[in-house]
């Protein structure tokens, strides 16, 4: 039976927020089983608590946001992406701030943190959410859908009209029962267009972000000098966080996620449907000894095995 996880060790971490440029100290606590993926603000004179669930979510411009007022967190879905790639069921997040600090744009610091705080088996069983027919939200040209699939895949495909991109590099599928998450996605950092800072700084946004945590365009080309770490950077960005925003729901997800220029809200509403519509999902767990799950639960085992005793030497740079 594949087990619920949690860290065995306390670590810390610092940085900044991405969009408020604020200084912030991020703890992650091992939680008990059944406990899920708690946000706590312990920079209030009450520790504010945010439950992660798709309602939990309360703001998707330009990032996840959970929460309200006091116990209001942006900037979730880098750690998301990092919790669900490793299998984390249940963890406690304080911060003495409002953001998530962004690191370097990507979920590699924080994938190398929670291996830093090693991971722990718990005894209760994981749940999985098992995708049973077609849900598909649209708004306008874009649109996001599950189908039901054996194992966890993700077809995501962007189209921005800028010179940078071209079809080769607007479009990945990756099976992540198959596919290692630290090589194919980890490293893949946000991005954004020089014309659009003045306006979002205006709007008390991307005032934490630099050349160190972001992929930033101008008109005709990317101004980083280190260039990219992907070719298609881009879009395997889009993929880590519709990871960590599908992770929203508290469980894995066994089906598979389509989407085109989907972004934070469209991912969001895709779960409320889901959620709103019994009959396409169920809950589900996973066996190797079990002949109906065996090969979903060895495929799931080995995935998860391979992030865990992955080496960081020349990916964590």
């Amino acid at each position: 039976m594949i087990k619920q996880r949690t860290i065995q060790k306390s670590v810390q971490t610092s940085g900044v927020g991405l969009h408020n440029g604020e200084k912030v100290t991020m703890t992650l606590k091992p939680a008990e089983v059944d406990q899920g993926i708690v946000f706590r603000r312990v920079d209030q004179k009450k520790n504010h608590e945010v439950k992660i669930s798709p309602d939990a979510v309360k703001d998707t411009k330009m990032c996840s946001a959970i929460g309200e007022d006091t116990s209001r967190v942006a900037t979730v879905e880098h750690l998301m992406s990092a919790l669900s790639a490793t299998g984390i069921d249940n963890i406690i997040i304080e911060l003495n701030g409002s953001e998530v600090p962004i690191m370097d744009g990507s979920s590699i610091p924080f994938i190398y943190l929670i291996q830093t705080a090693q991971i722990k088996e718990q005894d209760a069983p994981k749940k999985f959410v098992l995708i049973n027919d077609v849900i598909e939200v649209k708004d306008k040209d874009k649109w996001a859908r599950f189908e039901p699939y054996e194992g966890f895949k993700v077809d995501f495909t962007i189209d921005f009209p800028h010179p940078v991109f071209d079809e080769s590099t607007n479009k990945v599928v990756l099976d992540f029962y198959d596919e290692s998450y630290i090589t194919e996605i980890s490293r893949a950092r946000t991005f954004g267009f020089m014309q659009e800072v003045e306006y979002l700084r205006a709007n008390g946004l991307a005032r934490g972000g630099s050349l160190d945590n972001a992929i930033v365009l101008d008109e005709y080309k990317i101004i980083n000098t280190d260039g990219l770490r992907y070719n298609d950077e881009f879009v395997r960005h889009k993929i880590l966080d519709a990871v960590g925003d599908l992770y929203m729901l508290g469980y894995s997800i066994i089906g598979n996620f389509k989407a085109y220029k989907s972004g934070h809200e469209l991912n969001n509403k895709l779960l409320l449907a889901l959620l709103s519509n019994k009959q396409s999902w169920s809950l589900t767990t996973l066996d190797s000894k079990d002949p109906k799950t065996s090969n979903l639960a060895t495929r799931y085992i080995n995935s998860k095995s391979g992030i865990l005793n992955q080496s960081m030497a020349g990916v964590y740079q």
